[in-house]
């Protein structure tokens, strides 16, 4: 089971998905889509404490975590 865990201002949600499942990883991708136009950055947990930056979805990764822009002020 893949997993899409969205930061934010109240801490995190997560989405959990089928990669076998067509309909759920289309899901997946659209949120995919509408979190890192809307600015958030996208994550893939490598190992324990690493990750490396992700620019386009991969329906095979385990654990996807989108951070939100940081604003500054």
């Amino acid at each position: 089971m893949a997993s899409q865990i969205v930061m934010d201002h109240t801490g995190d949600t997560r989405h959990h998905f089928d990669a076998s499942d067509e309909a759920a990883v289309e899901e997946a991708r659209r949120r995919f889509a509408k979190l890192t136009s809307a600015g958030f950055t996208a994550a893939l947990r490598t190992g324990q404490g690493t990750s490396a930056l992700a620019r386009r979805f991969d329906p095979n990764a385990k654990e996807t975590v989108f951070f939100p822009r940081l604003v500054g002020g």
